[in-house]
């Protein structure tokens, strides 16, 4: 198959409730429902994919984004210990926090 099915890219958006007041549209975030077809589709090539990236070693460690074992706290273990061990060393150690809480609310 070279072409998806027009039927396999089409998606439902529905307003999926983020947190109160409810009245307020900002507090809902877009979701995308696609279809059957086309998830199991996607997953098949995000497995080859993704195991061809991990062969050939084309993702760093410090990566922890959607693979699989890693996580939020995986990512925050491995910060926490290279910022003590920059700070062990006596090294200046610069920390920025940013919040994206609303980064994914407007589609463009």
């Amino acid at each position: 198959m070279r072409e998806v099915p027009d039927d396999w890219r089409l998606a439902n958006v529905m307003p999926i409730y983020n947190k109160s007041p409810k009245e307020d549209p900002g507090n809902y975030r877009p979701v995308s429902l696609t279809s059957v077809p086309g998830k199991v589709m996607e997953q098949f090539i995000l497995g080859a994919l993704t195991k061809c990236v991990q062969d050939n070693q084309g993702i760093r460690p410090s990566e922890h984004g959607f693979m699989t074992g890693r996580s939020c706290l995986t990512n925050l273990i491995s910060f926490y210990d290279l910022v003590t061990h920059l700070v062990d060393e006596g090294k200046a150690v610069d920390v920025i926090y940013l919040d994206f809480s609303k980064a994914f609310d407007m589609v463009s």
